[in-house]
């Protein structure tokens, strides 16, 4: 049976991207998992049958650590004699693929999923997008999730054409729409626990609030909105004391901008919500997008790579430049009050979730990967 190995930064990517994968792919061939963890368990608690090494692996540049994950990976690979190392998170992709290479494993693949560097300038973009190419170099293939992101990645001369390519529409791991799907009884309990009113319309931000998210902007541009019986909603993790930020924003209400550090069951808030926003400044995709619409959650999100992959603009959601709070500020204006535009974006964008992002058919297209591609079944 061949061999494959995952390497991520944390356990946490492996929960969000790999679970269903995972559970296909350990079907026809042996699974090993390196990955910074607490909980050298939970596979074996989510009942997926792979070897698990625990192995930290610093998101941050750090020479010493880096070098002894290096060194480790180097051993873990020359001990198990994988036929194939898969990497996903930037830093465990750039020391897997180094690490594979050196010790010549058959099948190098990474899977990019966005760049640091593409908002960076000067010699902190160069650094980061030479060790970009130093990764895509050392691998035999690149997954990417999005179109416009390979094409991206293609025009700036990071990845080849030849080694490089794009499952269906794209997304890592695609939706499970048995999830996340419309539940009226849910939305109602957690408005009624977040004390929204009914009738209220609900903008909601879900992911890590940071300034490339373009937090700041959503929340400038919703108080210059004055929308009436309206609210907005953050839920996830603050990197960056946004909260703090947005707070002290010039006439902000704080009845109607509302925070949630942290949720497991994101689900629940996008069914809550009426309209998800995503004003980020780089994306490699965007999947909370696609998850939203799964619900029956159109998007306004910026006209950037990789989101212009998960949104159809005015047709699922509307699309904004980054960075421009006047045109957020449109955005929300028009869908909060166009009813009939908001009910077809709506529609649309739950369609087209079901059609072309289910995560049945991303895992399958990682099956079909390995068996046909990589091992040539």
């Amino acid at each position: 049976m061949k061999k494959i190995c995952f390497i991520l930064t944390t356990d946490i990517a492996v929960k969000a991207f790999l679970l269903n994968h995972l559970r296909a792919l350990s079907k026809m061939y042996e699974i090993s998992v390196i990955v910074g963890t607490e909980d050298p368990d939970f596979l074996a608690k989510l009942g997926i049958q792979a070897r698990l090494i625990p192995l930290p692996i610093p998101r941050n540049i750090a020479p010493l650590k880096d070098l002894f994950s290096l060194i480790k990976l180097m051993f873990y690979f020359r001990a198990f004699r994988f036929d194939a190392v898969h990497s996903v998170t930037p830093k465990a992709g750039l020391l897997a693929m180094l690490a594979g290479f050196l010790c010549r494993i058959p099948a190098r693949i990474h899977t990019l999923t966005g760049q640091v560097w593409a908002t960076r300038e000067g010699l902190s973009r160069s650094l980061l997008k030479t060790l970009d190419k130093l990764l895509a170099a050392c691998a035999t293939h690149v997954i990417v999730d999005s179109p416009s992101q390979r094409d991206f990645l293609l025009k700036e001369q990071v990845i080849s054409a030849q080694k490089s390519r794009v499952f269906g529409a794209g997304s890592i791991s695609g939706v499970d729409t048995t999830r996340f799907k419309p539940a009226p009884t849910i939305r109602q309990q957690l408005r009624s626990k977040l004390n929204i009113p009914e009738g209220t319309f609900l903008f909601l931000f879900l992911g890590r609030l940071n300034h490339d998210k373009g937090v700041l902007d959503l929340a400038t541009a919703f108080v210059q909105a004055q929308l009436p019986n309206s609210r907005l909603l953050f839920v996830g993790p603050d990197e960056q004391s946004m909260q703090t930020h947005i707070r002290q924003l010039a006439s902000v209400d704080k009845s109607l901008v509302q925070f949630i550090d942290y949720t497991n069951t994101p689900e629940h808030y996008m069914a809550a919500a009426d309209v998800l926003c995503l004003p980020s400044y780089r994306e490699g995709f965007g999947s909370v997008i696609i998850e939203a619409a799964s619900c029956g959650i159109p998007a306004i999100a910026s006209r950037i790579y990789g989101i212009t992959d998960a949104v159809e603009e005015s047709s699922t959601g509307l699309l904004h430049p980054a960075g421009d709070v006047h045109a957020i500020t449109q955005a929300l204006l028009r869908i909060h009050n166009d009813k009939t535009l908001y009910q077809s974006l709506s529609d649309a964008a739950y369609q087209r979730a079901l059609r072309q992002f289910d995560s049945k058919i991303i895992t399958q297209a990682w099956c079909d990967f390995y068996e046909k591609v990589i091992f040539n079944g």
